[in-house]
């Protein structure tokens, strides 16, 4: 881990919704029914500026899930537009990229390099948003 990952602290209440930030439709709704069929509520968005728009009208989610490589708002530019929101910059990001060696400039709670495998992802959702896993 990179000095600029960041260890985040779990929560200690239950949270079952997360934002997903991803431009490939395909993956998106696979990833999306994967964590509803895990009982997670699931926010999308096909970019970075569609993610700041969700984040102004709904509560927190417990964790963004954030692809780097993306038209409109990159995940670069998203991580620095959510450092500067007050309200969001705590929740927790995973990036999920092809592009894992360039995404050690954004603090992030961990990276998962696509193709990932479906268990790794479940395994990080779970932690941060039901803290299960969290002594792994």
């Amino acid at each position: 881990m990179t000095a600029t990952r960041l260890q985040t602290k779990h929560h200690t209440a239950s949270c079952n919704h997360l934002l997903l930030i991803e431009d490939e439709r395909d993956i998106r709704e696979s990833v999306r029914e994967i964590l509803e069929f895990e009982g997670f509520q699931v926010l999308e968005a096909a970019n970075g500026r569609e993610g700041l728009e969700i984040l102004k009208k709904v509560p927190n989610p417990c964790l963004i899930l954030l692809d780097l490589m993306m038209p409109v708002m990159d995940g670069w530019q998203f991580a620095q537009a959510l450092s500067n929101d007050t309200n969001s910059q705590a929740v927790p990001v995973i990036l999920v990229t092809a592009f894992a060696e360039k995404a050690n400039t954004i603090p992030c709670a961990g990276v998962l390099k696509k193709p990932y495998d479906i268990d790794h992802l479940l395994s990080h959702v779970k932690r941060h948003c039901r803290g299960e896993g969290a002594d792994q």
